[in-house]
């Protein structure tokens, strides 16, 4: 399955546009890649659909340039729900992925806001219970899947940071608290305007290995700026750059595509 810490990138790469209430139906293309040190190592494309008070959004991401001599990765995702007020509420989200002839799944089912099932294949091997951090029920109430974490509902640019958000990757439980860092200005396809950075403050809270060193790495060490743009007039934010310090350097998330479709 993701490790924790790539399940953390992936939820940055996947963002996408998001409607908080649409009388029609609205359509939205969010194009990514993802790179180190200037080489590109992922792409992912997206298409999201909102109508009503419900949102589907489905996927694919894959491994690109030199990774793939190292780790040829290629995988769907998907991810719906509904839109209640400000906030999303998932009821399902899946992956599908294969690395080299390794194949492997996560499938979450929500209820209410709160998680109701988890598959994963292959299933995770036995947790030596002296170092692993166990989920509790109450760790999955109100949590949000690695796509819904990654959108924002505020009032302004100037409310976006400030917020944490729970996010629940099929294994771990993590906070992800973003405070204030700058504002700026962005011009990708589909987008030329107002941004806001957050920086993004990495928290496991349970489901992971004690002293894990990928994870202590992001919680302790790791630089992570988020930015984010407005998608329209819907009072939503999804971020269209974002960077994550990580051992072998800087790894890089940015938006080539980020707008309507219809």
């Amino acid at each position: 399955m993701l490790r924790s810490s790539h399940a953390l990138l992936a939820s940055l790469a996947v963002a996408l546009p998001t409607a908080i209430s649409a009388a029609t139906q609205q359509s939205f293309k969010g194009e990514y890649t993802v790179s180190v040190h200037g080489f590109s190592v992922a792409k992912a494309s997206f298409s999201s659909s909102y109508e009503g008070d419900t949102y589907s959004i489905e996927g694919s991401v894959s491994s690109a340039g030199l990774a793939t001599i190292f780790d040829d990765t290629r995988g769907t995702v998907s991810s719906k729900g509904k839109i209640l007020g400000k906030q999303l509420q998932p009821q399902a989200f899946r992956a599908d992925y294969k690395s080299g002839d390794k194949a492997s799944m996560i499938d979450i089912q929500f209820a209410n806001g709160t998680v109701t099932a988890t598959k994963v294949v292959p299933a995770p091997k036995k947790r030596n219970s002296k170092k692993w951090i166990p989920l509790a029920t109450s760790h999955l109430a109100s949590v949000l899947d690695p796509m819904a974490a990654t959108v924002i509902h505020a009032d302004s640019l100037d409310k976006v940071c400030g917020r944490t958000v729970k996010l629940y990757d099929g294994e771990m439980r993590a906070d992800l608290r973003l405070t204030y860092e700058s504002k700026g200005s962005t011009s990708v396809r589909g987008y030329n305007g107002n941004t806001v950075t957050c920086r993004l403050d990495f928290e496991p809270v349970a489901g992971y290995r004690k002293n894990r060193k990928s994870l202590d790495y992001l919680r302790k060490r790791s630089r992570i700026m988020v930015t984010f743009a407005p998608v329209g007039q819907t009072g939503v934010y999804a971020p269209i750059h974002a960077t994550v310090g990580t051992k072998i350097g800087t790894l890089t998330v940015s938006a080539e595509r980020f707008e309507a479709t219809e």
